[in-house]
């Protein structure tokens, strides 16, 4: 019996390094997904936050559970850098990851450098 539409999060289960960026989206995986995005052990996930949207805790508790299998976040702030809270900061350190907030674009080349050498490094990038 045919069902509707099926709406689910959007995820991709694998690790995948990002092909492009820009006019809203990524490319990764000969995918595509409009928004942003975090780049996480468990996969690419879809991630729900605006452009100018403050970076709280709520919003990293994906990253936060996977903390064993993190050493670096890189944090892709859109078009210009933002800082990452203190308190985050402090809650990130405490998991043992090292964060650094830079531009969506340097984040991306970042992140792809270094999942070729297979280091432990997560991504929270925010579409531009």
């Amino acid at each position: 019996m045919a069902r509707g539409i099926e709406i689910r999060e959007a995820h991709f289960p694998g690790r995948a390094q990002i092909d492009a960026y820009g006019n809203g989206g990524f490319r990764f995986a000969d995918m595509s997904h409009r928004g942003s995005i975090l780049c996480l052990p468990s996969g690419i996930h879809g991630w729900q936050v605006e452009p100018d949207q403050p970076l709280d805790m709520a919003l990293f508790e994906r990253v936060l559970a996977e903390a064993g299998d993190i050493e670096f976040l890189l944090v892709g702030t859109g078009m210009s850098i933002r800082p990452i809270p203190p308190e985050l900061r402090s809650v990130l350190r405490a998991a043992n990851i090292s964060s650094d907030p830079m531009s969506t674009g340097a984040a991306v080349r970042t992140y792809n450098v270094m999942l070729a050498e297979s280091r432990a490094v997560a991504a929270a990038l925010i579409a531009v």
